[in-house]
């Protein structure tokens, strides 16, 4: 079941949702002893924890991502790596997957790419991508499985 809150909600040890309202707000904090406030709530989300260990500004008001992974599948890797190359790629600068789009999976007989998949394999040689041949598996699929990972 989905319940939908117009105010917000808190999340309590990944299990408890406990609504931002009056009544939630007296919950938690008879819960945790006192009402931690919304910056010091935001600052124990996953999603905070995963863009302060990209930040590399020094300053989460103020944030410059630095990506430390990336993957592209076969519908865009080959307008990606082209203009790469034209702009004087020599090698990845960072673990880059070249994977499937399922709907180029979904197509009769299987793929439609076949020889953007040739492309994709001969670049991933050449500048030190990881190439995932088709039916192996999808885009979100291989991120999930095999690029996240947690705190360092």
């Amino acid at each position: 079941m989905i319940k939908l809150y117009d105010s917000g909600a808190y999340v309590l040890n990944g299990t408890e949702v406990v609504a931002d309202t009056e009544e939630g707000r007296a919950a938690l904090e008879a819960k945790l002893g006192a009402l931690p406030t919304k910056e010091e709530a935001r600052r124990q989300t996953i999603a905070y924890g995963i863009l302060k260990s990209h930040n590399t500004s020094g300053d989460m008001e103020k944030l410059r991502i630095r990506f430390d992974k990336l993957t592209s599948h076969d519908i865009t890797f080959v307008g990606i790596i082209q203009t790469a190359r034209a702009s004087g790629l020599e090698k990845f600068p960072m673990p880059y997957v070249l994977t499937n789009c399922h709907n180029s999976l979904c197509a009769v007989g299987g793929t439609i790419n076949e020889d953007d998949h040739m492309f994709g394999l001969s670049c991933a040689k050449r500048y030190g991508g990881v190439y995932v041949p088709p039916h192996q598996a999808v885009i979100h699929q291989f991120a999930r499985e095999m690029l996240a990972a947690g705190e360092r």
